[in-house]
């Protein structure tokens, strides 16, 4: 890949970081509405199928927002490559420290394709399970 072809690459992954980290700031997800993609997938450390579509994405990634996007959450580290970026990150809950990484890819727009999310240690991946099972029928249920 040129110089060239990798500055362009740059630019809609710098946008999309840019929107994610203030989605994840806020903690609003009406951010979410113009920066993921009609066709974005969403990869979950606790389904085992993927889920597509803005609609369950958003679903997903607000539901993450309310558990895993608590006041202990912050990025620790962020590698990017192209269209790609991998964001490092630490949480508490309910006392038991949850490491994770999400691993993002963005489109020519800046707009999330495909957004995984992978967890550790076990406690941690039992808890956030629980949390979200729980987190998810009540966004379903509309409360």
């Amino acid at each position: 890949m040129t110089d060239a072809e990798q500055r362009t690459q740059e630019v809609p992954t710098a946008k999309g970081l840019a929107g994610w980290h203030e989605v994840v700031r806020t903690r609003d997800p009406l951010g979410l509405s113009e920066l993921l993609a009609e066709d974005v997938v969403f990869r979950s450390p606790i389904v085992h199928t993927p889920q597509e579509g803005k609609a369950r994405t958003t679903m997903y990634l607000t539901g993450a927002m309310h558990v895993i996007g608590n006041d202990t959450f912050s990025y620790v580290r962020e590698v990017v490559d192209g269209r790609n970026a991998v964001l490092e990150f630490t949480t508490t809950i309910d006392g038991i420290e949850v490491n994770g990484v999400d691993m993002i890819e963005f489109n020519d727009e800046g707009q999330i394709v495909d957004f995984k999310v992978m967890l550790r240690p076990m406690k941690g991946i039992q808890i956030v399970g629980q949390k979200m099972v729980e987190m998810l029928e009540s966004l379903a249920s509309g409360n």
